[in-house]
């Protein structure tokens, strides 16, 4: 018994040890991210740098792409759809200046990651996403990672999410032709969106709601999949 007993221990440890390697491989290459990606390329918010060095990235990608995670480039999540560039997703954050308080409007949930970096600095975060699979699968990975302040909604992101409206920020990570409309009404006055605009060449805008309409800013040129009406598949 207490040869089994020691056997059984070894095992134990030596598991533990491998599990606790790939944690501290996973947290150095988030600290690599955010040092030479993000915080070297200007970005100076402290709790979205934190939000980034907490969130696991590499658990909102397959199996097959968890090491190159934390590269500097989006990665495909099936569908014809893609997990942000970790430099993009802590812009759009940063320009969203998202309060403790905040209630947060995502449309184009993905995998699910830059709705776990919104619950990190927001109040609550409601997430719409067109395609069925990928709210599924985003919804219950969020919920195995333990976000409680999240709800994904499976549906067309150019209605928002009217039940819960106003939201005091929104982040749109598909890119419409044009501002949508709809979702500038869901917009607080005083609310911020930040959403790429454009089909071949697109810009990044931050939009502010004034009392009489918005005021609408370009930043830089970006890529993003085309955000799409309907009812997804």
């Amino acid at each position: 018994m207490k040869r089994a007993a020691l056997v059984a221990c070894a095992l134990l440890l030596v598991g533990s040890s491998a599990f606790s390697s790939e944690e501290d491989f996973y947290a150095g290459k988030r600290r690599e991210m955010v040092e030479e990606q993000i915080r070297a390329r200007g970005i100076r918010d402290v709790r979205v740098l934190d939000a980034m060095l907490k969130v696991e990235r590499h658990q909102f990608v397959g199996q097959e792409r968890k090491e190159l995670a934390y590269e500097d480039r989006p990665l495909p999540i099936g569908y014809r759809q893609t997990i942000s560039q970790p430099y993009i997703v802590a812009y759009m954050t940063t320009l969203a200046a998202i309060d403790p308080k905040d209630k947060v409007l995502e449309i184009g949930t993905g995998s699910g990651y830059q709705a776990a970096i919104l619950a990190e600095l927001a109040d609550m975060v409601y997430t719409v996403e067109i395609v069925k699979p990928l709210a599924d699968e985003a919804r219950e990975r969020l919920r195995i990672l333990g976000y409680r302040n999240i709800m994904v909604k499976r549906g067309d992101g150019y209605k928002g999410w009217l039940e819960h409206a106003p939201f005091d920020k929104i982040i749109v990570t598909a890119a419409p032709l044009e501002i949508p409309e709809e979702l500038v009404a869901q917009l607080k006055t005083g609310g911020l969106m930040v959403v790429p605009i454009g089909s071949i060449f697109q810009e990044l805008y931050l939009i502010k709601k004034t009392a009489g309409g918005y005021k609408k800013e370009a930043l830089l040129p970006v890529r993003f999949v085309p955000m799409v009406k309907g009812n997804g598949k």
